[in-house]
């Protein structure tokens, strides 16, 4: 049986020719595409894939939080990160949400395939551009980067956070996260004091500093 993989990433360019060079191979095939996070863990609940190759920075909920959801839900599901982001709290976070695989989006297509192989038969696979340090550090520390949106904030915080900075009207975040206006209003406030941030405009430069949601 072919490894059936998602690809997740918001850029329809990547994603194309991802699927290009993926398509070519025998022992794959490319089951669905999905553009953001929350789309994302819904075709992993109905489609299950054995691999999900997931972007970081995605609208609507980033791919360390629809990671740890896809895990989450169980069936069997693995994910490899596609990342522009070296940065080890990327990838600390990224292991720890429960991905088995951490790249870098201008590594080779021949890595992209022995990562969804290896991660496939159950190892863990990380960039070889990823110092050796780095992977030192998370086996012998593996807890949260001081400073961290990921350490400071809960993951609902994360989720209003994202949400707050891609645009979303106060009412509009209570709208997709099914809870009230008061209760997203107290999020926001909690967010600003734990950040010491006031202004929405600073929660959004924090929220793409952070990698929670993407630039566009």
């Amino acid at each position: 049986m072919p490894i059936a993989i998602l690809i997740a990433d918001d850029h329809r360019l990547f994603r194309d020719g991802l699927r290009t060079l993926l398509e070519k191979q025998k022992s794959m095939r490319v089951v669905a595409e999905t553009t953001d996070g929350v789309e994302t863990v819904s075709a992993a609940a109905e489609l299950k894939p054995d691999i999900v190759l997931m972007d970081i920075s995605m609208p609507e909920l980033n791919g360390i939080e629809a990671t740890r959801r896809i895990v989450s839900q169980g069936g069997g599901t693995r994910v490899v990160m596609l990342s522009m982001h070296s940065d080890r709290r990327f990838i600390t976070e990224s292991l720890k949400a429960g991905a088995m695989g951490y790249l870098l989006k201008d590594c080779a297509f021949d890595e992209v395939l022995l990562a969804v192989k290896a991660v496939s038969e159950g190892t863990i696979y990380l960039s070889s551009r990823i110092s050796e340090s780095v992977i030192k550090d998370y086996v012998a520390i593996a807890k949260s980067v001081p400073g961290s949106a990921f350490s400071i904030l809960s993951a609902r915080e994360r989720e209003v956070l994202q949400l707050l900075a891609e645009g979303k009207s106060t009412k509009e975040t209570a709208s997709r996260l099914h809870v009230s206006v008061k209760t997203i209003e107290t999020h926001r406030k909690q967010i600003m004091d734990k950040l010491n941030i006031r202004s929405v405009a600073e929660l959004t430069k924090y929220a793409i500093r952070e990698g929670l949601t993407p630039l566009e």
